[in-house]
């Protein structure tokens, strides 16, 4: 049998309780008078419930005087007020709606609808609705409620404009992506240890192996790791919140696609969780960024990758080639391509040398 589908009605005007009693009053030649003295409904009350002023016109002690007086049952009373309400909201909320059309210009929906974490909708009211479920809010006024002022450090390069609302949507990808992963609760001795374990994962070339261990590791330890492509008008690379005091997530964007970028990123993130407070705000390149955290987030995710001793004798030593970096990268149980991408930061390698030493990851959705 074929599938039928129906569409579903949906009026563009309300009918008001009084309307319906007006008219049965006039069809009854019944007066406001003695529909009062029947109902014991004050003359006034019955003005005001046919002339559309009150919030909440028949209440259901109404619908019943007006079934015993009129002889129209309690349900069709009821009914008829709730289908009023519904539609009266439904059509201001419709006029809200309209009021905010423009903000969708600032949300990147091409991207969010090709990689699926939004339907496509030609109706340009309906595709804001869709996003407001994305948000989990009620309108564009709670997204300016929430999202300016959530805890987030994330790394960003602004050599492009930034639209917050962009950003916002990768962040809040993030969060529904990390509600997936079950985490233990946060001990921060558990969390240090762990990194150690992920910092071992740093030679595996394949995501599909490395990503699933990371992530088990630091769940483990009270932190959700997710990775969420970067969308248009964030560059973002990785950001670092609390969900909970319970709770943290560091998200990652796969921006960059070598190794060195990705890992160091990654501890980068996780320097905020251990040497930060939970509800501060770090914003990179951004108003109020506060420059020394984000300077020792480095240093942390630094010194996690490449031991400083070890580090600086080898950098004492000048000479980088190609068997030097391998070897060194093997004493010090690290991928060649991370010791490649700390010698071009800091100045010591041109960034043309060496990079074929560098893992350029393939991701899943690619």
């Amino acid at each position: 049998m074929d599938n039928i589908v129906m569409n579903q009605y949906t009026p563009d005007y309300t009918v008001a309780p009084g309307e319906v009693l007006e008219y049965e009053l006039e069809l009854r030649n019944m007066s406001k008078t003695e529909l009062s003295k029947r109902t014991g409904i004050t003359e006034k009350q019955i003005v005001s419930i046919i002339k559309g002023k009150g919030t909440l016109n028949i209440t259901p002690e109404t619908a019943i005087k007006l079934e015993r007086a009129l002889g129209m049952p309690v349900e069709y009373w009821l009914n008829l007020e709730a289908l009023y309400q519904e539609n009266r909201a439904r059509l201001a909320e419709e006029a809200q709606l309209e009021k905010h059309l423009d903000w969708l210009k600032r949300i990147p929906i091409n991207a969010m609808t090709k990689m699926s974490w939004l339907l496509k909708h030609k109706d340009k009211k309906q595709q804001l609705d869709e996003v407001l479920r994305f948000f989990g809010i009620a309108s564009v006024d709670q997204w300016d409620e929430i999202w300016p002022n959530v805890a987030v450090a994330y790394r960003q390069h602004n050599n492009h404009e930034i639209f917050a609302e962009a950003v916002s949507a990768w962040l809040r990808k993030g969060e529904l992506e990390a509600a997936k992963i079950q985490c233990s609760p946060y001990k921060k001795e558990a969390f240090r240890s762990a990194l150690d374990e992920v910092r071992s994962l740093t030679s595996e070339s394949n995501p599909a192996c490395f990503v699933p261990a990371m992530q088990q590791l630091c769940a483990a330890a009270g932190v959700a790791v997710v990775f969420v492509p970067c969308l248009p008008k964030t560059g973002m690379s990785g950001a670092t919140r609390w969900v909970s005091q319970d709770k943290a997530i560091i998200q990652l964007s796969l921006r960059y696609k070598t190794n060195d970028h990705l890992w160091f990123t990654f501890f980068h993130e996780a320097g905020h969780i251990l040497l930060h407070g939970k509800k501060e705000l770090f914003i990179e390149g951004a108003n109020g960024m506060d420059k020394e955290k984000e300077h020792e987030a480095n240093a942390f995710a630094e010194h996690e990758l490449l031991p400083k001793k070890a580090f600086t004798a080898f950098v004492k030593k000048m000479h980088f080639s190609k068997a030097a970096i391998q070897q060194f990268a093997k004493e010090v149980g690290i991928a060649s391509g991370i010791v490649v991408g700390q010698l071009q930061h800091k100045g010591l390698l041109p960034k043309s040398h060496c990079n074929d030493l560098k893992v350029r990851y393939q991701w899943p959705h690619e």
